[in-house]
Order: structure tokens, then C-alpha cells, then sequence
């Protein structure tokens, strides 16, 4: 399991550090469990935020078709 633990922590601190703006300290204070807590609310605003191909589909044509307007 230390084979995996190390390179885990080390992009989880890089995604707090980015995502959060904490230090390295403020990352190794934390909870696995606050850092969960921390972190869903912008997991579930970036799945939510995704579109689908049917609505990427929809806006070509919207664009291509407001193309074609004298």
C-alpha cells in the first residue's frame, strides 16, 4: 500500500493546492474525510456543468445555421 500512497498524496496536494489555494501544511492538517467534504461541492458543479453530444450537436448547427444569414 505505500507503493500507492505516495504518488495519491502528491496529486491530491497539487489538486488543493490549485483548486483551494492551502499550502502543504494546511493539505496534511486535513481530514481525508474534510478534504472529501471540501471537494464534492466542486465535483458536483463540474458533472453537472458538462454537456452532452446531443447539446454540442445542437450548437453546431445553431452556429453553422447563423452562418449562412445574409
Amino acid at each position: 500500500m505505500t507503493d500507492r500512497f505516495a504518488p495519491a498524496a502528491g496529486r491530491l496536494a497539487g489538486a488543493a493546492g490549485r483548486l483551494l489555494g492551502w499550502r502543504p501544511d494546511e493539505f496534511w492538517r486535513c481530514t481525508p474525510a474534510e478534504l472529501a467534504a471540501i471537494l464534492a461541492p466542486a465535483a458536483d458543479a463540474a458533472a453537472s456543468a458538462s454537456m452532452t453530444t446531443a447539446e454540442l450537436a445542437s450548437l453546431i448547427l445553431q452556429d453553422k445555421d447563423e452562418g449562412t444569414r445574409p
